[in-house]
């Protein structure tokens, strides 16, 4: 039998194929030589030369350590490798073949162990292989069927992300001009399931995004996210500590994942999605290649067309595709989505105004804080809808995000009890205010707010105009509006001089109109109200 094995593996049509051709082959194919050129080369069909790359890749040895075997070391190390052709008729060895596929799958499952399938296995083939043959035969078939370094990846460990090197294009119809974008690669270690979405740039805002969107893809959420080191994931590699950036740093932290960044110039570290992006050149770019596409959000449908294909493809070797192997093993070992998608958040830092207020100069708006912050610096982190701001790491206020120029957003409570009558201070409530008085009070209060950048300025000029109807009158106050408006000059101290120099009498006599405005001479004391 053994001698049988051994014409099995060296024979090649009726020919003794000597080691030393098998060294040649082994020596050719490490230089880069193609199989084609190797048979030229060597004499033998092509058939033979992969035969014997196959079962070199499958040994694990080095071209090094080939050279150092003997001819009879060489020629009982492809014994010891039991060729499937001298077994393949045995029915004993095709029905635990045909049990490879499903515990391979199974081996995703966390809590599966060859042991347990092999119990299995023996209880539906009592006359079948014991443990140790039952491991040799899967291990010999796995080299065969990957004959390169294998990892096992559990179910729902981790999610592999990268961007293909070649980029895609979009063609404005009006302008014509082409824009370059990237396109974004996820796949799960698992079943393989990958998603793929171009985005305009690299950036952390399109890579985060993309992240996020992988994962609704895919229903879940994996124990870790593998990422290159580029700097929207990482600020600082190292080999064993990196520094991640911050915003990706709270995105892994909202959906409860591990950040693994490959180590610095180790792609075999992300192998998975490396290996994805050739992959999708394939089965993706073949398929694109040629359309012209005018938006992004287009050129994206159609990925998704050809990715739902690739999918649903059967793998190589196997009776099943990513879907089927997804949707088996792995789906329900994700983490549940968070009822809410993720909002990105800045970082701005500001003092805390004597008025309690903080500005966010990206919006120019304005956030109330509790009074006793006055002063003190504090820290904005804003979304999309949310304002929270902090002191020294505590939470002090958290506000719906507001993008009115120079508004302000109150919480009645940061205010101090002196001051919270001001929180009622609008523009509204002041013209209704302005209209008890009369209808020349209501014009110059309006006049008077559309006076400066923002209405908040002139609360304080509106509210000592208006106080003014106390001390002097409403009719008083009505005429001395009348005039300021004649004069086309609008302030409290407008309104003061007026009432001081008796200006509101004979409002008019136009001669009053045609002469400038008198200046706002300081006359405190004198007793005009009367």
């Amino acid at each position: 039998m053994i001698k049988l094995a051994l014409f099995n593996i060296i024979k090649m049509s009726n020919k003794l194929i000597i080691m030393s051709k098998v060294r040649s082959i082994i020596r050719l194919y490490t230089e880069g030589v193609s199989k084609q050129s190797i048979g030229e080369r060597t004499g033998l069909p092509r058939n033979s030369v992969k035969k014997y790359i196959r079962l070199f890749l499958a040994s694990g040895k080095s071209p090094q350590e080939i050279q150092l075997m003997s001819d009879t070391e060489l020629e009982q190390m492809f014994l010891d490798m039991v060729p499937r052709n001298h077994i393949e008729n045995d029915l004993r060895y095709q029905s635990l073949e045909a049990f490879f596929p499903t515990m391979e799958k199974a081996l995703k499952i966390r809590g599966n162990t060859k042991e347990k399938l092999w119990e299995q296995y023996f209880e539906q083939h009592p006359a079948g292989y014991r443990f140790s043959q039952f491991k040799h035969y899967y291990l010999l078939w796995k080299k065969v069927r990957n004959p390169v370094m294998h990892i096992e990846h559990k179910a729902g460990e981790k999610m592999y992300v990268d961007y293909a090197g070649e980029k895609l294009k979009v063609l404005d119809p009006e302008t014509l001009d082409i824009t370059e974008v990237e396109v974004f690669v996820a796949i799960l270690g698992a079943s393989q399931l990958t998603y793929v979405e171009a985005s305009y740039t690299q950036q952390k805002e399109d890579f985060i995004n993309s992240c996020e969107n992988a994962l609704h893809y895919f229903g879940g959420v994996p124990n870790a996210i593998v990422t290159d080191n580029l700097k929207s994931a990482v600020i600082k590699s190292n080999r064993y500590e990196p520094t991640l950036n911050e915003a990706f740093r709270d995105f892994v932290s909202y959906y409860s994942m591990a950040a693994l960044p490959a180590a610095p110039y180790k792609p075999k570290h992300k192998a998975l999605v490396e290996g994805a992006v050739k992959i999708i050149y394939r089965s993706i770019y073949s398929i694109l290649k040629g359309n012209v596409y005018s938006c992004i959000e287009l050129l994206n449908s159609a990925i998704r067309e050809a990715l739902e294909a690739h999918n649903n493809r059967p793998l190589t070797g196997r009776p099943f595709s990513r879907r089927q192997l997804f949707e088996d093993t792995e789906r329900h070992f994700l983490h549940p989505l968070p009822e809410k998608r993720y909002e990105l958040k800045r970082r701005y830092i500001a003092s805390v105004m004597k008025n309690n207020y903080v500005c966010l100069a990206e919006d120019k708006h304005y956030y109330s804080v509790p009074y006793h912050f006055i002063g003190k610096k504090v820290t904005l982190l804003y979304s999309q809808s949310e304002v929270e701001i902090y002191h020294r790491y505590e939470r002090i206020a958290v506000h719906k995000r507001n993008r009115h120029l120079f508004g302000h957003t109150t919480i009645t409570d940061h205010l101090a009890s002196q001051h919270r009558f001001m929180s009622d201070w609008n523009p509204d409530k002041f013209i209704e205010r302005a209209a008890e008085v009369g209808p020349q009070t209501k014009e110059y209060i309006i006049q008077l707010l559309n006076a400066r950048q923002h209405p908040e300025q002139t609360y304080r000029s509106c509210q000592g105009v208006l106080s003014f109807s106390v001390r002097a009158g409403k009719e008083r106050l009505n005429n001395a509006c009348l005039r300021a408006l004649q004069y086309g000059d609008y302030s409290y101290q407008t309104i003061r001089v007026i009432l001081e120099k008796g200006l509101d009498r004979n409002v008019d006599d136009q001669q009053h109109v045609d002469q400038s405005m008198p200046p706002h001479l300081n006359i405190r004391g004198k007793n005009y109200y009367r």
